[in-house]
């Protein structure tokens, strides 16, 4: 309903006051670093000073760079860098710096002197989208904004401000500049955003509620710990892929498009194809901007699987603060290794489909005790008791009132058949007819009645 030359500011303030509802300090935050890159932007593209009013080109690929150039980029990738690792790693480094010189008989810094830093909502997201901005720039893929409300736009365009998707700059450079506004548009938008919403509610919910019973339990035995475990695979998957595609729905009902986030990732049959199929944007953009940059695989087995050992040990890192998250990150690297090297070899694609699905199943729920769980010591008990480590035999007996509720055990098997059964809500929300708009909003009204009515609603992203 804005006027067209106003439709960015508009959903700039928007997005601010969305942003800014938790804590209008992180808003300030986020205008800095959009500020940062902006600027770097202008210089890359030598649109600064006397050039200010001459057309901006796009950079050619493969060219030198200015000593400025390279300058500005440099400070747009080390500000953003800066910004997470400080509000993301400080408490972090601070915590195992102690814990090093307690290890050593020395004496630690005094809590009561150390600042306790504030994790900044959706900070991992919107510093590697901002930061795309200007090395997309410096590579020639996208050319600069002048117009300083289009960029911030972009960069805290709310839909998938603090869950994701990672939308890169040259994604939706030219959608900046000219997109359509149609009623098709619109309605595949509201049908992502209630399938999404669905995802999250219906499903992601009631499995994060079996998840939590079972890992703070204080004795959990071997069946609990894998139906625990198993849940939380489901949450974290249907919690995720539910924002990604609500961001999408909202995306399209402004206009914009995005590109799916996840695609079947646990029809994987190997840990490099999971990684094909989840959290694709991220996936992408730490091929693309830190694994080719190192070297990717151009130079020799050694070196590939150095590269990637270091990629996914920061992006586990990248995850949250914690020796959990490295440990996780350093488990799929070690796959990823793992398989290159096989499928060299000629034998690990032989496995059958079933067989190969199943065991990077397990694998990945394996990981994802990492991600769950509080510390280390913790993962590692709970772990103990995935392979049996667990000798008391009444841990095994599922005896608490929630687990064996009806409600949360449909939903454990209702979310199986979903994972592996029915259709990607990309397909699902290509063509909507009459019957589909019917179950879409059947399956809404039931959301928005169990969202109302249930207690228990994490947004689990808060630690990223």
């Amino acid at each position: 309903m804005s006027p067209k030359k106003l439709r960015h500011l508009t959903l700039t303030i928007i997005s601010y006051v969305f942003y800014g509802w938790a804590n209008p300090a992180f808003v300030l935050l986020m205008i800095g670093s959009t500020i940062i890159d902006y600027v770097c932007g202008l210089f890359i593209s030598e649109q600064w000073g006397e050039n200010w009013k001459k057309p901006i080109k796009t950079l050619v690929k493969g060219a030198d760079r200015t000593k400025r150039q390279r300058i500005a980029v440099t400070v747009s990738v080390i500000s953003n860098l800066s910004l997470l690792v400080f509000f993301k790693y400080f408490n972090f480094a601070v915590e195992n710096y102690n814990g090093l010189l307690e290890f050593i008989g020395l004496q630690g810094i005094e809590s009561n002197s150390i600042i306790n830093v504030v994790l900044p909502l959706g900070i991992s997201f919107y510093t590697f989208q901002s930061m795309s901005y200007s090395i997309d720039i410096y590579r020639g893929n996208a050319k600069a904004i002048r117009n300083f409300i289009d960029f911030a736009c972009y960069v805290s365009m709310f839909p998938q401000l603090v869950a994701g998707p990672i939308i890169r700059f040259q994604e939706v450079s030219n959608q900046l500049k000219h997109r359509t506004h149609t009623l098709e548009k619109f309605s595949r938008g509201i049908a992502f955003f209630c399938l999404g919403m669905a995802k999250k509610v219906l499903l992601a919910n009631p499995c994060g509620k079996i998840a939590d019973v079972c890992f703070d339990s204080v004795d959990v035995g071997f069946l609990n710990s894998w139906y625990g475990a198993i849940s939380y695979a489901f949450q974290i998957y249907f919690d995720f892929s539910g924002y990604s595609d609500m961001a999408i729905g909202l995306g399209l009902m402004l206009g914009f498009v995005f590109a799916k986030n996840f695609d079947s990732p646990y029809s994987s049959r190997s840990i490099t194809e999971f990684w094909r199929r989840w959290h694709i944007s991220l996936s992408t953009w730490l091929r693309d901007y830190l694994y080719i940059p190192l070297g990717g695989n151009r130079k020799g087995n050694g070196r590939t699987y150095v590269n990637l050992m270091i990629v996914m040990l920061l992006g586990g890192l990248w995850h949250g603060s914690s020796w959990n998250f490295i440990i996780w990150g350093a488990i799929h690297g070690s796959f990823l290794a793992f398989e290159r090297l096989a499928n060299k070899q000629a034998f690990y694609q032989k496995l059958p489909k079933f067989v190969a699905i199943i065991s990077t199943f397990i694998i990945v729920v394996f990981t994802w005790v990492f991600f769950r769980a509080s510390d280390l010591p913790s993962a590692l008990t709970y772990i103990q008791s995935m392979f049996g480590g667990n000798t008391n035999s009444q841990a095994d007996l599922v005896n608490n009132v929630l687990i064996l509720n009806n409600y949360y055990i449909f939903s454990f098997f209702l979310a199986g058949i979903v994972v592996w059964k029915f259709p990607q809500t990309w397909d699902f929300t290509k063509k909507i007819t009459l019957a589909k708009s019917v179950w879409i909003m059947l399956l809404m009204m039931i959301s928005v009645m169990a969202l109302v009515t249930q207690d228990f609603n994490p947004f689990i992203y808060f630690i990223f």
